[in-house]
């Protein structure tokens, strides 16, 4: 069994991981600072340290260059994301940044201790660096089209290419940003992000290219603009085919020259940016109509990455949804959840139109609603397609062979069998339950009641 160091002063976050590692097979030892880490433990004996960054005393740095061999494993807020890039130029093996879900600690955890294996076994073979990271900076998924999307990153992220990310409204396009920018040489600049479409026409420009004292009615200082506020890192402009006509053609002279000049100033200054944008829309039909600018969609359009939408991603869609469940848990602090077997089902043959900003929602929703512990079809508020409920694979029957029934000899109708069945034991069983024992699935054990008009009851056993 590998044992674990976690090393963390809020002693609700160190329970709470402590009890997802020993959930998963993990023999975990605690600490709340440094020092106390260090009376108390042997730190070779453990295949792994987690150590939160900022701790009373010293900071969980200290712990790297004591840990001889034994991997760190460092978390951090979004806040001290810079901290923790120095931190694994010291000899840190990686840092994950808070909150993050059980899936990404895991995954962390069991992807370092794999690599320290495999340097034990080939102690030949010297390692040269230690592993990036990989490219997904919080995306959930192992569908083909995500896993092509993870490669391409790592690709480009490296080089200061223009990408265009192209996906539907609420795909994620920020996090593929900020993935590109996290696995690139620009990681210790800052990343802009920007939405086009969120800021009016009159003030798109002094926003991105600032301005002046006096360039205008109410330039009453003088503002750089988020093109200089992102020198040294990377500017991410979103919904990029908002942008207006006079804000493409300055944008246009950005890609070409490396210069900006601020509204109202005679003066260039020279900006050393790297530019990624996004769009859910059509940008080569709309320069062909004369609302996107040709000359500007071919500089964007150096490198393309395509962001499918939810319903193309079958084998990901729940499990994104237990990600997002748990989270939500986390962040409105409420007890640990779970979907029923109906919502469960509404789930996977939702079109999800929104995409995963729909499903965040409507499990936050679900989550702020919920009276117990189940989240359900209703809670969820999404509406489903019954046909495609009908295609789900019903559940065959679990150990029923008829003997529960009283009197097993008698000449029972298929309805009767039903309706007999359900009253003698809805008191003693789960929806779930019933619908196992009878070999259905919960949607057509509902539909049967209402047929027979037998009320459903809250079970007493849970």
């Amino acid at each position: 069994m590998n044992r674990i160091l976690v090393v963390e002063d809020e002693s609700i976050i160190r329970s709470a991981l402590r009890r997802l590692l020993e959930r998963n097979g993990y023999q975990v030892n605690e600490a709340g600072s440094v020092g106390e880490a260090l009376d108390n433990n042997d730190l070779s004996h453990f295949d792994l340290i987690i150590t939160d960054l900022r701790l009373p005393g010293e900071p969980g740095t200290a712990l790297i260059k004591q840990a001889g061999d034994t991997p760190v494993l460092l978390m951090t807020s979004y806040a001290s994301l810079k901290s923790a890039v120095d931190s694994i130029k010291m000899g840190a093996s990686d840092y994950i940044a808070k909150p993050f879900d059980h899936d990404e600690m895991l995954s962390a955890v069991g992807r370092i201790i794999a690599d320290k294996k495999t340097q034990l076994a080939s102690p030949e073979v010297p390692s040269i660096a230690p592993e990036p990271k990989k490219a997904n900076h919080g995306m959930i998924g192992q569908c083909q089209s995500m896993k092509e999307l993870y490669r391409r990153i790592e690709k480009v992220a490296p080089t200061d290419a223009t990408v265009l990310i192209l996906g539907e409204s609420g795909t994620g396009k920020e996090l593929v940003a900020k993935s590109l920018h996290e696995h690139s040489d620009r990681r210790d600049g800052p990343i802009i992000s920007v939405n086009c479409a969120a800021i009016p026409e009159t003030l798109i420009e002094s926003e991105l290219f600032g301005h002046e004292k006096g360039a205008f009615t109410g330039a009453n200082s003088t503002r750089i603009g988020l093109v200089e506020a992102a020198d040294g890192g990377s500017l991410f402009l979103d919904e990029i085919g908002e942008l207006p006509i006079e804000a493409q053609a300055r944008l246009l002279r950005l890609l070409q020259e490396k210069e900006v000049r601020r509204l109202g100033s005679v003066q260039s200054r020279r900006i050393n940016v790297r530019l990624i944008a996004a769009t859910h829309r059509d940008l080569k039909a709309l320069s062909a109509t004369g609302e996107f600018r040709e000359d500007l969609y071919y500089r964007l359009h150096v490198v393309e990455l395509k962001l499918p939408p939810l319903r193309e991603r079958e084998g990901d869609i729940f499990t994104l949804a237990t990600a997002l469940l748990a989270n939500a848990c986390k962040r409105l602090n409420k007890p640990t959840m779970y979907y029923n077997e109906e919502a469960r089902l509404a789930i996977n043959t939702y079109g999800w139109p929104g995409n995963i900003r729909e499903m965040e929602n409507a499990i936050e929703r679900a989550v702020i609603l919920a009276e117990d512990n189940e989240v359900t079809h209703e809670l969820l508020s999404i509406d489903v397609d019954i046909s495609k409920l009908d295609s789900i694979p019903q559940q065959q029957p679990s150990n029923f062979d008829g003997n529960d029934l009283d009197d097993p000899q008698e000449d029972l109708s298929l309805e009767d069998y039903f309706q007999r069945f359900v009253l003698e034991h809805q008191d003693q069983m789960t929806e779930t339950e019933l619908a196992q024992k009878l070999g259905i699935s919960r949607k057509c054990l509902w539909e049967r009641r209402q047929r027979l008009g037998i009320p459903r009851k809250k079970s007493a056993a849970r």
